[in-house]
């Protein structure tokens, strides 16, 4: 029985066509970009060929976009990058929900004498700009927020952040890596000054990422040694992964309709057979303003480990929020953040799909999991 693979927030397959793309760099033309020789030459010529692409998918210029080994590299490239150009403000404004790329790195800031603070959300989820904008000052030196939360799905209005932020002359960083390839996202009529993405989110290869950076913005370096990636990213170029993560890209836009559509309703139907057919369950996150692939299901009074461990064994991924925290036993921040019961924090499972999955996929999980649910709530009464 093959797995049923709902887990696509934490890392998605590459597809088979992006695989192909990157073949010949794993093999036959693995000369070194920065080599002056016509065979790293060639090597050059791809690299800069899918930075174009990527720029011209996204609504940019090639020289905006700054390829990195992934989403946390990119991020913290911009957060530390932008706090290193403007020494004089020691204040950074984030989400109390952010990844952990993100929030880690701000707690780490604040131990080296910056100010943070900590916008919070609503019991949907929802970012109000007015405390956005409420949390801004004259000694703010950044503010990072995410485009759509990775446990929720939940979408912030950043094109409304980044225009209260840019009346204010505070660059605004985007950790767009949960929204490529799932939304729209021409960035470049984003009034952001930052904006990470992750290829191995949207069926790219994982360890490559990019940092998209605006005009006239100018972070400092954070690997120095070569003159890579205009100075900003000294190391030898993943050519494999950069060319992979253009095609991905390319794939992506152009699956963007049936992201919205038919994988919107695979989402749907899932999540409605679940509440539907099983007691005390509980959507989570706002309904309507949310990644099209993405339900967050809390399951009252259970742990959702246990959910998983059984999921797990009938062959279906899935996940209690945010893959980096895995392993931990501690509730979730995001959804301590938005004020939810604690009863449901901890039964809460994250369903995340991608164009990859199948009705008969859906089918063999509404079949599974109410039976996987009673059982437990069978053993927990009889405790």
């Amino acid at each position: 029985m093959d797995w049923v693979y709902l887990d696509n927030n934490a890392t998605t397959m590459i597809d088979p066509r992006v695989l192909e793309a990157m073949r010949p760099f794993l093999a036959e033309q693995y000369a070194n970009p920065s080599s002056t020789h016509h065979f790293g030459q060639q090597a050059r010529y791809a690299v800069e060929a899918a930075r174009e692409c990527i720029a011209g998918l996204l609504g940019l210029s090639g020289g905006q976009v700054i390829f990195t080994s992934g989403g946390t590299e990119a991020n913290d490239l911009g957060v530390r990058g932008m706090l290193a150009s403007r020494p004089s403000k020691r204040h950074l404004v984030t989400t109390a929900v952010e990844h952990a790329s993100i929030l880690r790195l701000a707690q780490q800031i604040e131990k080296e004498g910056y100010r943070v603070t900590y916008v919070g959300v609503d019991r949907l989820g929802r970012l109000d700009p007015a405390e956005f904008e409420a949390a801004l000052g004259g000694d703010t030196a950044l503010a990072s927020v995410m485009h759509a939360n990775n446990e929720t799905g939940v979408v912030f209005p950043v094109e409304r952040l980044g225009e209260i932020a840019a009346s204010k002359g505070i660059p605004l960083h985007v950790d767009a890596i949960q929204t490529t390839g799932k939304v729209v996202t021409d960035l470049g009529k984003w009034p952001v000054s930052l904006v990470t993405l992750a290829a191995h989110k949207f069926h790219g290869p994982k360890g490559v990422g990019v940092l998209c950076i605006g005009r006239g913005v100018r972070p400092r370096p954070r690997l120095v040694g070569g003159h890579q990636e205009g100075d900003l990213r000294a190391g030898t170029e993943n050519v494999p992964a950069i060319v992979g993560m253009a095609e991905a890209l390319r794939l992506a836009v152009e699956h963007l309709e049936e992201e919205n559509g038919r994988v919107r309703a695979l989402r749907d139907r899932l999540e409605t057979g679940i509440l539907q057919r099983i007691p005390l369950t509980h959507g989570l996150g706002h309904r309507e303003d949310r990644l099209p692939n993405t339900t967050a299901i809390g399951f009252e009074a259970l742990e959702a480990e246990a959910v998983l461990m059984l999921l797990s064994n009938h062959r279906i991924c899935a996940s209690s929020g945010s893959a980096c925290g895995s392993g931990s036993l501690s509730p979730s921040h995001v959804l301590t953040a938005m004020g939810l019961d604690e009863r449901v924090v901890h039964g809460a499972v994250r369903f995340s799909l991608s164009r990859f999955n199948t009705d008969q996929e859906i089918d063999r999980v509404l079949e599974v999991v109410p039976s996987i649910i009673e059982r437990l709530r069978r053993v927990m009464g009889g405790a």
